[in-house]
């Protein structure tokens, strides 16, 4: 387990915790991001969370994924790559905060001000001097968190998603100087 506060952890996802990830993440997103599919998240949730995309995504190097505990209990996860090229920050060594998605009931907690502090003072510790990450255009709650965090947009592009609704596709990406 990996501190971040006094009710707060960090516990590696391993192989052996595919299952327990993907029916996770079936709690968690679609409540979240149903309005953003034709699907409501299905398809998002099965292509990314399957075995086979979570086994590749583990043997990553310079990446780190994790369930997020509070209080003892999962209700989330977080998913960094430490070592995460931008073609817009190519001046600097950068990290990616590349997921985060915490159940509803942990919300208001200061569950994801806390990880992202952990996340920029580890990326600081490996040398990073930016932190990056992409954020949906309609998440204006996400927008709003990462502003006061200190972020600022840089690029912004459409996803094609097939099932993903036409006004959702929009997608910023934001950093802050470590």
């Amino acid at each position: 387990m990996i501190p971040v506060s006094k009710d707060i952890q960090l516990k590696a996802v391993t192989i052996q915790d595919c299952t327990q990830l993907y029916k996770l993440m079936q709690m968690i997103y679609p409540p979240a991001y149903h309005h953003f599919w034709t699907d409501k998240g299905a398809w998002y949730v099965d292509g990314l969370y399957n075995k086979e995309n979570i086994h590749n995504e583990l043997k990553e190097t310079s990446t780190g994924y994790y369930f997020v505990l509070f209080k003892k209990e999962v209700v989330g996860i977080l998913r960094v790559l430490w070592d995460a090229i931008n073609e817009h920050l190519a001046y600097k060594k950068s990290a990616k905060l590349h997921r985060i998605y915490l159940h509803q009931k942990a919300q208001g907690n200061s569950i994801g001000k806390n990880l992202l502090t952990w996340v920029e003072h580890t990326a600081r510790e490996k040398g990073c001097e930016t932190l990056w990450l992409e954020a949906m255009d309609t998440q204006e709650q996400a927008f709003e968190f990462y502003k006061k965090a200190g972020y600022v947009p840089f690029n912004r592009f459409d996803l094609d998603f097939p099932l993903l609704i036409d006004k959702h596709r929009g997608l910023t990406q934001v950093y802050k100087e470590l």
